[in-house]
């Protein structure tokens, strides 16, 4: 498909730069395609309401770490100012990272990185395409983890950093209640809507929770610059679908109740999970699945999400879920109705366009 099908205008205004307070209180569009009407207004606090007893909502529990490093390369008496963001841990000691201006490193350098005390320094072991490297760091493992916890910034994505920048208040509202696994350079934003008391009046509604992980990688804010989808390429996640949490979501299957994945990262690894078997099944390693319309879901029944990018891969996901011309005149509604849109904005709750899915 071409791209440019997945385009449209967004008010500069619409973009949150702060999530609702408290998190539950956010605004949430329910699309049905098939009902009439298709699009209802309404809020996350009426999630109890719109689903199922028996149901059971499926979460990220990937936690962010301060991915977003600022540093100095080291070239004999010559340095330089990088930027660098780490997507995936390789082993140990090994992150690989996007970098800018990639065309200042070459493999052999040094680069520094500084702050509160801690001096971190990595070697560039390879350079790919794209602005990614693999940095090897002089320490591993927790010891590792710690110096990048000292050294680094939440990697707030740009839309919102081009505005203002990180504080520490983003170190608390960029972590949903669920984050345990240190690992992704991105929020699994749609969990960032849920507070304990909401989660209890899903439970008193006979409603189920599980969790699986998916480590977003920085890959997730890197623009689509392929003129057709077929030509775009994702970059590899890792994630997880634990035994217990297949066996669970696979008896709700088998009751007739829904899978409703909060985020599109659990969407996508509940998803790869399932690619070779067809339904759900453990999982555990790096996945690049793209979702786009003529995709048939084979895991999920519902999906929960916030308001994504033009021309996204997150677009095109949703657009395979309720269909294009469903989700093009939902976020028409959404815009003239002032949803607050991206990673701290408003949820949708997506059914599947029985056509297009």
């Amino acid at each position: 498909m071409r791209v440019d099908q997945f385009d449209f205008d967004l008010p500069n205004e619409r973009i949150a730069l702060r999530p609702a307070r408290p998190r539950d209180a956010a605004r949430m569009l329910v699309v049905r395609p098939q009902a009439d009407p298709p699009l209802v207004d309404g809020g996350v606090r009426d999630l109890p309401d719109v689903l199922e007893p028996g149901d059971a909502l499926v979460f990220n529990d990937t936690r962010v770490i301060p991915a977003q490093l600022e540093g100095t390369r080291l070239r004999g008496e010559i340095s330089a100012g990088i930027g660098a963001t780490l997507h995936m841990r390789t082993g140990p000691d090994r992150w690989k990272a996007f970098v800018r201006p990639a065309k200042k490193l070459q493999v052999g350098d040094d680069v520094l990185f500084e702050g509160f005390g801690t001096r971190l320094t990595a070697e560039v072991s390879e350079k790919a395409d794209g602005g990614e490297v693999l940095l090897v760091f002089d320490r591993s493992g927790p010891a590792l983890d710690e110096a990048i916890a000292a050294v680094g910034h939440i990697p707030l994505p740009p839309y919102i950093a081009q505005k203002r920048g990180e504080d520490e208040q983003d170190r608390q509202d960029y972590q949903t209640m669920f984050a345990e696994k240190d690992g992704a350079v991105a929020a699994p934003t749609a969990g960032l809507h849920f507070t304990s008391g909401l989660l209890q009046a899903l439970e008193d509604r006979g409603i189920e929770h599980h969790r699986v992980t998916l480590h977003v990688g920085a890959g997730t804010f890197l623009p689509v610059k392929a003129d057709k989808t077929e030509d775009h390429k994702m970059h590899a996640e890792w994630g997880e679908v634990s035994p217990e949490t297949a066996e669970a979501l696979a008896a709700v299957k088998a009751r007739g109740n829904k899978v409703v994945s909060v985020g599109t990262t659990s969407l996508r690894i509940l998803e790869s999970a399932a690619v070779k078997t067809g339904r759900i099944a453990p999982f555990k390693g790096e996945t690049s699945i793209f979702i786009t319309p003529g995709y048939r879901f084979k895991v999920i029944d519902a999906l929960m999400t916030n308001f994504h990018l033009p021309r996204s891969t997150l677009f095109m996901l949703v657009s395979a879920l309720s269909g294009l011309e469903t989700m093009r005149a939902a976020y028409a509604h959404a815009i003239d109705q002032e949803y607050r849109f991206y990673s701290y904005g408003d949820a949708s709750l997506l059914f599947p366009d029985k056509d297009a899915v």
